[in-house]
């Protein structure tokens, strides 16, 4: 079992003080976090939608989800299966997934303190009940700002609001890098398909996935303003380990990811995402051709 201490605070205020922890399993591993919030002066964001109330699950910063992007989570602690319930009969399917990132302060306690950050209002999209709890599958729709926490139980939940990107380009020019990322995205998955990977590798169509949900967004039972254009959810869709990946490609893919959830421009977003593809594409065609060789051999 991995301990990190974490306390709650007012959201305007980081502190490390010792409260009640949060016991939080999204493996079959269970991780207890504590929690502090600080608010930092961000660029004001485009949002048509009012604020909302929902379930909040935590997660550590290397588990940060993007919209486009479907995970499956097993929950079975007592209060994050009141959470699931919560959100399927309540929240018409909705809660966010956010993380909680270490930040440094000026103290001696040597208490860990965080911030939430990257925000994603996720869709549940199966639900399977298991003899211990319930594998939950989820998809990221839009990256979302927690303004401030409501209740911490029996699990937290808080006000939220769409972050959308604020982007003045013309349809004509995002449309052109759109197409671009696509046919890139295309080719990679024909290459990835081609691969010979472990059985314990990722699958090959995540990209695929991602990007076929985001062409195809079905009709979600939320506030329109939560959900973003067509242009910027296709520029999260590339952000999906290949198949094989190694741990330095799986730190990159990581870092990506991060940065995508803070940029504000999609023309930006979708440049960044163009160059991933293609990094992979050199990278895949690479691995084929070793693979080859050593099949001759």
């Amino acid at each position: 079992m991995m301990n990190v201490s974490l306390s709650f605070c007012q959201p305007s205020t980081l502190c490390t003080s010792k409260t009640q922890l949060l016991p939080f399993t999204f493996t079959s591993t269970p991780i207890l976090f504590s929690f502090s919030h600080s608010r930092k002066k961000r660029r004001r964001f485009v949002s048509y939608a009012s604020s909302s109330e929902l379930p909040l699950l935590p997660f550590p910063i290397d588990q940060v989800l993007v919209p486009s992007e479907a995970k499956t989570l097993h929950l079975y602690e007592a209060r994050y299966l009141a959470l699931l319930e919560e959100s399927l009969f309540k929240k018409k399917k909705f809660f966010v997934h956010f993380v909680l990132d270490p930040i440094a302060i000026n103290d001696t306690s040597g208490e860990a303190s965080f911030a939430a950050r990257y925000g994603c209002l996720v869709a549940i999209e199966k639900v399977e009940q298991l003899e211990i709890g319930a594998l939950v599958s989820i998809r990221g729709i839009g990256r979302v700002k927690i303004l401030k926490f409501q209740q911490a139980e029996p699990y937290l939940t808080g006000a939220v609001m769409p972050l959308l990107d604020n982007t003045p380009y013309s349809d004509t020019e995002l449309s052109s890098k759109v197409l671009k990322i696509k046919e890139a995205l295309h080719s990679l998955n024909s290459l990835e398909i081609k691969l010979k990977a472990p059985q314990d590798a990722a699958l090959q169509t995540l990209t695929a996935n991602s990007l076929r949900w985001s062409e195809n967004t079905p009709a979600l039972d939320c506030d329109n303003g939560f959900i973003p254009p067509l242009a910027e959810l296709v520029s999260f869709a590339a952000l999906q380990p290949v198949s094989g990946s190694s741990e330095s490609e799986l730190l990159k893919l990581q870092k990506m990811k991060l940065r995508a959830m803070d940029i504000k421009d999609t023309l930006d977003r979708l440049e960044d995402s163009i160059g991933y593809v293609q990094d992979n594409i050199s990278l895949v065609a690479a691995k084929l051709a070793i693979q080859s060789l050593d099949s001759r051999l």
